[in-house]
């Protein structure tokens, strides 16, 4: 036990060292492994331009309740997703096709619509 305390005594600065190193070796490994675990968050907010869309497309005829989600890249739109009641009929479908298109100056290939669960 002597040797062990006379150890210590004449190497306090080593031990303090090993030790805050020991410390911040753990608090960067823990920090890492939480940030690891944490859930991706999604940005689920939409903007002013699909909230417009979303209107436009819910007021005309046979639409129905709408979803809307636009895909952008570095030189503007590079998809449109629409989700609504109506995609089951071929008139409002196009009609949808036509009002985005029309709307955000994309071609229609560029524009997908599904039709919405009950």
């Amino acid at each position: 036990m002597r040797k062990v305390l006379n150890f210590v005594n004449d190497n306090k600065k080593i031990i303090i060292v090993v030790i805050l190193i020991i410390v911040l070796v753990g608090t960067i490994y823990f920090i890492n492994k939480s940030q690891n675990n944490a859930p991706a968050s999604v940005n689920t907010a939409k903007s002013q331009t699909e909230l417009k869309l979303m209107g436009i497309l819910s007021a005309i005829d046979g639409v129905g309740e709408t979803d809307v989600m636009i895909n952008e890249g570095e030189n503007g739109i590079t998809g449109v997703v629409i989700v609504c009641r109506g995609a089951n009929n071929l008139m409002t479908k196009s009609d949808i096709y036509n009002a985005v298109s029309t709307a955000l100056n994309i071609d229609k290939n560029l524009i997908a619509i599904y039709s919405m669960n009950n």
